[in-house]
């Protein structure tokens, strides 16, 4: 059993904050994700985006945030866990006693919980000859734009992220956007950037239509989609890709005996304690009178439940306020030489 003074559920922007905020308190932590890979969603779900709302970061993507994030925790030598989720928690003295899904035991006074919205996965086409190709040619998710360049791409759906990328796409693809639908989710500025692009003969759409089935061997070679009357017709394609939104779900965290309203867990803002002793949640899990869904207001919950987690990982010690820019201790712990 390894024993910590915290345990982070969740690698994205929001608990790899925290680590940096426990590190600089002077306080250790294991971190586990349910994800092979560091980052949370931001890796997961848009690693080439640009994001624009980080502090003094003017445009960074998903991909970019995450590395600046795992470089500013390296001094503290935090260990990973991942493609592993906490199955179990109890309390034992004061001790949380956490078991996952690989067997490893951890015991901790404290656990942070930034799971951001819990496990997640895509809501996927009805099609089960889509099966066939996920992961190759039918995709819910870009990690890598530039398997697509050069090569003709479906994308289906109506919100956001299929205008996005549909959007960028067409710079080096040949693109067609259907949805089912002629009004699109999506934020305005993308829906007239996407009827410019389609005017000008770089984007085609179809709209009031969706999915039907898609066909191949070997390899995908088409998809055929039908309108509202059950009329089809087939579009030759290299890749499908679906962007419908996320299915949530809070897996085991159901079972911890947290209060839990809309899939989210209250939390006071003082240290963004939940309702059980030593347990705290930040990011979008956490629910609490104006609440932000933003990394921004996810890295200012994660700075106070750092501190929230001192009293139990130090009962004995008062903490002490410092400013990085004048502590010796902090500077120490970052391996800072003055």
């Amino acid at each position: 059993m390894t024993n910590t003074d915290v345990v982070i559920v969740g690698a994205g922007p929001t608990g790899l904050f925290c680590a940096h905020q426990l590190g600089i308190i002077g306080l250790k932590c294991e971190i586990v994700d349910n994800l092979d890979k560091i980052g949370g969603q931001c890796i997961e779900l848009y690693p080439d985006k640009p994001i624009y709302d980080i502090p003094a970061i003017p445009e960074c993507t998903g991909e970019e945030l995450t590395k600046n994030l795992i470089d500013q925790i390296k001094p503290f030598n935090f260990n990973f866990h991942l493609n592993e989720r906490v199955q179990e928690i109890k309390n034992e003295n004061n001790n949380w006693i956490l078991k996952t899904s690989k067997g490893k035991e951890f015991s901790s006074p404290n656990i942070v919980i930034a799971g951001g919205v819990g496990s997640f996965e895509p809501r996927k086409f009805p099609s089960k000859s889509c099966e066939k190709f996920e992961g190759k040619s039918v995709l819910y998710s870009i990690k890598d734009k530039s398997i697509f360049k050069n090569k003709s791409v479906v994308i289906f759906g109506g919100g956001d992220s299929a205008l996005d990328w549909a959007i960028e796409l067409s710079k080096d693809s040949k693109v067609t956007l259907i949805h089912r639908r002629d009004e699109f989710r999506g934020a305005q500025a993308s829906v007239e950037k996407v009827k410019e692009l389609q005017k000008n003969n770089k984007l085609e759409v179809i709209t009031k239509y969706s999915i039907k089935d898609v066909k191949g061997d070997k390899s995908l070679e088409s998809v055929e989609i039908k309108d509202e009357s059950g009329k089809s017709k087939n579009l030759k394609t290299d890749y499908v890709l679906g962007f419908f939104g996320l299915i949530m779900q809070l897996g085991p965290i159901l079972e911890w005996g947290l209060n839990i309203d809309k899939k989210t867990i209250p939390v006071n803002t003082e240290s963004f304690e939940t309702n059980k002793k030593g347990i705290f949640a930040i990011g979008d899990i956490c629910s609490y009178p104006g609440k932000l869904k933003l990394i921004l207001s996810g890295f200012h919950e994660g700075a106070l439940a750092a501190r929230g987690c001192f009293k139990y990982a130090r009962p004995d010690e008062k903490y002490k306020f410092e400013f990085t820019t004048s502590s010796k201790s902090v500077k120490d712990r970052l391996g800072v030489k003055e």
